[in-house]
């Protein structure tokens, strides 16, 4: 078969057609080269084909001359759900006001009668471009308009006020449940997206788990619209999604899962990326919604404060105002002090300190992360021979990837045997590990001078329960976002405790973050979390204060 023809294969065709037997001739044929067809006798009856079908009809065969509508009336109507929908007009006359009306409407291509089936195949085959056009704008899987749509559309206006949703660890959903239901959840997600918003906005699906709200009437502010996107956090938290069980199509699966949304308003065209802060902000702040508004927001000022950082990283890294500070982490049961987390703090010369949170990005983006860890483990190490406690130091995959930075790390755990016996690793799981070999060799080398490797931040980012037996790694931190009002969202609860359950059937011990009060510490305790870390068990402190 010729290979352009085998392309056929994939599409569904609408053919409109009165008379009997060309129909009935033109249905078999179609069954033959098509994977689904939806056949009508009359303009009218294709149109009302087409409504309920659109999502799945790929090509348009019709006669122009038919009862109720005609063929050109039937593609008018139909151009106007959608424009770029191919339609090949079949017709016994060559009269050029048919033809001139047919390119006014935008009809494709024509075929005359009586039809001849190999011209009309290869004039389909002409028409598949238009697959490839389309699925740059509209997405396969929800039938969502893309983000290449979306981004030619804000091209087309001025004032817009979006608001993105995405679904938070979207990657432990396909691996507690597969990645055929996490294609469900997100089919069955935008629809409860498109019943809540799609009256008020235009929905677009702008990553694999992240959804943007264009708000189409310029009577919505941005508090109206935080109103509706609170009582759709609200929806979810309640109801969830529910999906058939492939196993069972007697059993549903209901899935829970949180959300975070950026809200931004922008006057020049730069809502999306501003809702993107946004998000990104109500992540570090612990916030389900935050709204960003563009118009007290500047992307100057956004860029002299980068710049001043970058300026007071690099004189902060010479003169000292880079410095250790170490949060206790208990067990669960006793509440006895086991170890302490190395942070790192910027100290002003006031001894004003500042929390990571301000600056850390900014240091990774200005390549001047490499020198933190080495602060971080020589003040570490100078605090075990002090005090000799036990202390986590953070390391990120990028410090692996870094040679130098790792012949600095082995070179000074040689020349402290005795204290490196006494220092932990806490891998950042919130950055993808690329190549778990490399991450295993780095684990299986720091274990020879008797230093213990976990995993920080589980629950964020790429987590994936697979590499947790793969690295053979010693403990598991559970990231704050899901320890965060563990006592009011059980079935975040139930997200913990899955882990927790997991982690122990492979040995490994598990620490809860940001613990903030009693009763997170309760559920956690009944959960069976081994340590726990937090303000309600004492803040950062400095070496003298330990």
């Amino acid at each position: 078969m010729d290979l352009e023809i085998q392309r056929l294969e994939d599409i569904t065709v609408l053919y409109c057609e009165d008379e009997q037997d060309l129909r009935e001739a033109m249905e078999g044929v179609l069954n033959n080269f098509t994977k689904k067809q939806f056949v009508a006798v009359n303009g009218q009856e294709g149109f009302e084909l087409f409504e309920k079908h659109k999502d799945e009809i790929d090509l348009i065969i019709t006669d122009v001359n038919m009862p109720k509508l005609n063929g050109l009336e039937m593609s008018t109507k139909i151009k106007e759900i959608n424009s770029e929908i191919p339609i090949i007009v079949a017709t016994a006359f060559s009269n050029s006001e048919y033809l001139l009306e047919a390119i006014d409407i935008g009809i494709d291509k024509y075929v005359l009668k009586p039809i001849n089936i190999k011209k009309l195949l290869s004039t389909m085959t002409q028409s598949l471009l238009y697959h490839e056009l389309r699925d740059l704008y509209r997405d396969s899987l929800t039938k969502l308009p893309t983000r290449n749509a979306l981004l030619k559309d804000l091209t087309l206006q001025k004032d817009t006020l979006v608001a993105l949703i995405d679904i938070d660890n979207f990657s432990q959903l396909n691996d507690l449940y597969g990645e055929e239901n996490g294609d469900k959840i997100l089919v069955e997600f935008s629809k409860k997206l498109k019943d809540f918003f799609m009256e008020r906005t235009t929905i677009y699906r702008v990553g694999a788990d992240k959804f943007l709200l264009v708000t189409k009437s310029e009577d919505c502010t941005v508090e109206i619209l935080e109103k509706a996107v609170t009582k759709f956090h609200e929806l979810i938290d309640d109801v969830g999604i529910t999906i058939q069980n492939d196993y069972d199509n007697n059993d549903n699966i209901d899935v829970f899962f949180n959300l975070t949304t950026g809200i931004a308003l922008s006057s020049d065209q730069h809502a999306y990326e501003y809702s993107q802060r946004a998000v990104q902000k109500a992540r570090k702040s612990f916030l389900s919604i935050i709204v960003y508004d563009a118009n007290t927001s500047s992307n100057v000022k956004d860029f002299e404060e980068n710049l001043k950082w970058i300026k007071k990283l690099k004189t902060g890294i010479h003169d000292g105002n880079f410095k250790p500070y170490f949060q206790p982490i208990v067990t669960t049961q006793t509440q006895e002090i086991y170890k302490y987390e190395a942070l790192i703090r910027y100290v002003e010369n006031d001894g004003t300190q500042i929390a990571p949170f301000f600056f850390l990005d900014i240091a990774k983006q200005a390549k001047l992360f490499p020198v933190i860890i080495k602060i971080m483990l020589l003040g570490s190490i100078k605090v075990i021979k002090e005090k000799n406690i036990q202390i986590a130091v953070n390391i990120s995959y990028d410090d692996i990837l870094n040679d130098n930075t790792m012949n600095f790390i082995y070179e000074t755990l040689e020349k402290n045997p005795n204290e490196a016996k006494l220092i932990d690793f806490e891998l950042l799981e919130s950055e993808e590990i690329k190549d778990f070999n490399l991450a295993a060799l780095f684990i299986n080398k720091a274990r020879s001078y008797g230093c213990r490797v976990g995993v920080d931040d589980f629950g964020a980012g790429y987590s994936n329960f697979n590499m947790l037996e793969a690295l053979n790694i010693d403990f598991v931190k559970i990231d704050g976002s899901l320890i965060k009002n563990i006592h009011k969202l059980p079935k975040q609860a139930l997200i913990v405790e899955t882990i927790n359950e997991f982690c122990k059937k492979l040995g490994i011990y598990t620490v809860a973050e940001f613990v903030s009060c009693e009763e997170e510490y309760n559920i956690i305790k009944r959960i069976g979390i081994d340590k726990i870390q937090g303000w309600y068990f004492g803040k950062a402190m400095s070496a003298e204060d330990i």
